[in-house]
């Protein structure tokens, strides 16, 4: 599976983005999708999952009543829509396939293949 995540960019507090990450590959329907974000200086973290169906969503408390994952299979895209962005938001993202298809992994070891990043930068 190869990913490619766009549609990051510079939005003041408060604004939105809405990410995607094309998948290639036959298999792309049965992954788990994940996103990952890391801020300079930090450890990649977990932002939210979906599951290989769509129907199961996680998302970390940081993000929680913000963040919205969701996924088309019928165009191998998955979304992060972000809402009311802070400051503390901003960080390279990351889209992330999991073979692991019973729970939404949380961790970055449970995901076998990442995108490039794209940057999301929320100004105060």
């Amino acid at each position: 599976v190869q990913l490619q995540a766009s549609g990051g960019g510079l939005v003041q507090a408060g604004g939105s983005l809405r990410l995607s990450c094309a998948a290639s590959g036959r298999t792309y329907s049965t992954y788990t999708m994940g996103w990952f974000r890391q801020a300079p200086g930090k450890e990649r973290e977990f932002v939210a999952a979906v599951s290989w169906k769509g129907g199961r969503t996680y998302l970390s408390d940081s993000v929680k009543g913000r963040f919205t994952i969701s996924r088309d299979n019928a165009k191998n895209t998955v979304y992060l829509q972000m809402n009311s962005l802070k400051p503390g938001d901003t960080a390279v993202y990351y889209c992330a396939a999991s073979s692991t298809i019973f729970r939404l992994g949380t961790v970055v070891s449970e995901y076998d293949y990442w995108g490039q990043g794209t940057q999301v930068t929320v100004s105060s």
